[in-house]
């Protein structure tokens, strides 16, 4: 199985109905890094807005700017990138004891993820999963894991209301 099917099986895994979104590709550009992902990061987003479940709470909402998506996200380190994706998928951000996901699922989904983009990958957050603090991307409460190993990319995102 190629990189690309690896991803987009394991997503595929991470993903829930109108909670947890996600995407995974190919970059098209020569040597993509951060603004790059965050330009997918800003088209996941649009697609949420463009989601009829989610319309009425971000009916006058534009996804931030690819610089604004930048600022928000900090380094994961790459060891902790596996647990903290299948906790995006898997933990819901407003009611931590609900599972959008049983933790199995999550944990496969997210190794397989992880493991398709290699040691040498880069992870990006807009979460500190320690204080519980986002720089929110919607004005919901949300979750954005995005990882990339400058060929491939992969994006989740969970979305929440109060």
């Amino acid at each position: 199985m190629g990189v690309l099917a690896e991803l987009e099986a394991g997503m595929a895994e991470l993903s829930t109905p109108m909670r947890v979104y996600v995407a995974a590709g190919r970059f098209t550009e020569a040597d993509p890094d951060l603004p790059e992902l965050a330009a997918r990061s800003r088209t996941l987003l649009a697609t949420i807005t463009a989601d009829e479940a989610w319309r009425r709470f971000l009916h006058a909402y534009a996804p931030p700017s690819v610089p604004e998506i930048c600022a928000a996200l900090e380094p994961v380190e790459t060891h902790e990138a596996a647990a903290l994706l299948a906790q995006v998928a898997a933990v819901d951000l407003v009611w931590p004891s609900h599972r959008h996901l049983p933790v199995e699922t999550a944990e496969r989904g997210a190794d397989q993820v992880v493991s398709a983009l290699g040691p040498e990958a880069s992870w990006w957050t807009n979460h500190d999963f320690e204080c519980g603090a986002v720089n929110g991307l919607p004005p919901l409460f949300d979750s954005l894991l995005a990882g990339t190993d400058g060929e491939y990319f992969a994006l989740t995102l969970q979305i929440a209301d109060d």
